[in-house]
């Protein structure tokens, strides 16, 4: 699923113009956005939780020759599904 079917789902639901379900979907993603560069935690409750994870610098190889080269201490974006999700998910598989 992309974003235009994201904002296409909401027009044909919601019987909003696309142009404002566009800018719903676009200020929905920059206030995730903006919450997690603060690094604050974003929590979606019955679908999970968006929070950022610090990396310390290690040591590791380029695949290519093989020689060893320093990988920068980093922020990532991990997400964890919650259970309510995981359930759906599960019990939708069993019925296929």
């Amino acid at each position: 699923m992309t974003k235009i079917d994201i904002v296409t789902d909401l027009y044909e639901k919601l019987g909003f113009s696309k142009r404002e379900c566009a800018h719903i979907v676009d200020r929905f993603f920059e206030i995730i956005k903006d919450t997690l560069a603060t690094d604050e935690n974003v929590k979606i409750s019955g679908f999970g939780n968006f929070f950022v994870r610090k990396k310390k610098a290690r040591r590791g190889r380029n695949p290519q020759t093989g020689e060893e080269i320093k990988i920068t201490e980093r922020k990532v974006l991990s997400f964890r599904l919650s259970q309510v999700l995981k359930d759906e998910i599960n019990d939708s598989r069993r019925h296929e």
